[in-house]
């Protein structure tokens, strides 16, 4: 079976990134399309074939304005030849044909800046002094951007989707049934027994000791602060997590980068409470999540792989109650659930979740669902069903 595969962007590390990966291990021959891509942003696909075209020459930074060029880019796009198109997509990927074969597309969810988080966008479409001709552009182009990305639903033969909540989305937007099959998450790395055996020669993890107000000095081992690991958008909504320590003068280690990393070390006024550290190996991550108090989530998204792995490694999380966390995270089970994407929503559930005991072998075993695995036979047994 000659097989294609595509994704809106290769540009940074994320969830969809390693969706793609998985993919690409499952299917390794297949050259994979997208529109821009940038080696040094992520390193995973050195052995792909990937193949870019004239939207390779666009600035990465340029992405969030380059919708109206994508969904061109993409439904000129020549996969004649093809048996089997997989699409890796939250953007304009899908609008891809498979004029000799069947389409799959794995969408994370409709293209949030045309529809469900539309008002959040035009609030802040993240260009700084742009923003005011940004938003002006945007409200213009809208309507025929949402009628392309609509058109460019209709052509997909079979939908995938990571989780109940995206699967409502996109029958609510494009009016199409998905099958859902949750994203692979690299459980093995983060789980319990694999932790114990790298932690056993360590007393803390190297290089970071924060400081409670009621109790000095702390060592990681005494799993006394909290830990949120994100590309830090605006959406992501990270200055909850930050405001919320700083109110209740808690431990928070903030680890990643982004955009937003300068606004985020303003808000945090150089507070004992807050440390911010740059993106590290799985090993070392899965240190700060086993050894964290728990992981906070203020983020509405469709899935979250990153929130998974912190229960793989036996950390409780504190989620925002919509989106797709309501597929993994239950309440008083292995986290805490809050109603509303505020600080004072946030404060409450902390204060709650901190009067709770969590078993971690407990925690850890909830994640196990959703490894790799079985995305791997989940997702294979899907193709071989609907390619015949």
């Amino acid at each position: 079976m000659k097989v294609a595969l595509v994704c809106d962007w290769l540009t940074n590390v994320g969830g969809a990134e390693k969706v793609l990966l998985e993919v690409h291990k499952l299917f390794p021959e297949a050259p994979i399309y997208t529109s821009k891509y940038d080696p040094k942003g992520i390193s995973w696909f050195k052995d792909a074939d990937i193949r870019t075209g004239w939207m390779q020459i666009f600035p990465a930074t340029w992405r969030r304005i380059l919708g109206p060029f994508r969904q061109i880019y993409f439904s000129h796009l020549n996969l004649s030849g093809y048996d089997l198109v997989i699409s890796v997509t939250g953007a304009e990927a899908k609008a891809v044909s498979a004029p000799d074969g069947v389409h799959i597309s794995y969408c994370h969810v409709p293209t949030q800046y045309y529809w469900q988080m539309h008002d959040e966008y035009i609030k802040d479409p993240g260009f700084n002094k742009m923003n005011a001709a940004v938003r002006f552009f945007f409200r213009l182009l809208v309507k025929p951007l949402r009628k392309a990305d609509f058109r460019a639903a209709e052509k997909v033969d079979f939908f995938v989707t990571i989780s109940d909540y995206a699967k409502e989305l996109i029958r609510k937007y494009y009016r199409r049934e998905a099958t859902v099959i949750h994203p692979p998450v690299e459980i093995s790395d983060f789980a319990i027994k694999t932790l114990k055996k790298q932690m056993a020669t360590k007393r803390e993890v190297t290089g970071v000791a924060l400081r409670d107000k009621s109790r000095g000095v702390v060592e990681k081992s005494v799993e006394n602060f909290y830990v949120v690991t994100s590309r830090q958008v605006t959406w992501k909504r990270l200055d909850l997590a930050i405001r919320a320590c700083l109110e209740l003068e808690r431990p928070l280690l903030v680890i990643g980068e982004g955009p937003e990393h300068k606004k985020l070390v303003k808000m945090a006024r150089g507070s004992e409470f807050v440390r911010f550290l740059p993106l590290m190996d799985k090993a070392e991550l899965a240190e700060y999540l086993a050894r964290a108090k728990g992981y906070l989530f203020p983020s509405l998204e469709p899935f979250g792989i990153a929130p998974v792995e912190a229960l793989a490694a036996g950390c409780p999380v504190i989620a925002f109650r919509e989106g797709g966390v309501r597929d993994y995270v239950k309440d008083g089970v292995n986290g805490v659930l809050f109603d509303k994407q505020n600080v004072k929503s946030l404060v409450f559930a902390m204060k709650k979740f901190e009067k709770m005991k969590f078993e971690r072998g407990k925690v850890s075993r909830t994640a196990k669902e959703f490894d790799g695995k079985r995305f791997d036979a989940e997702l294979m047994g899907f193709v071989h069903e609907k390619v015949k």
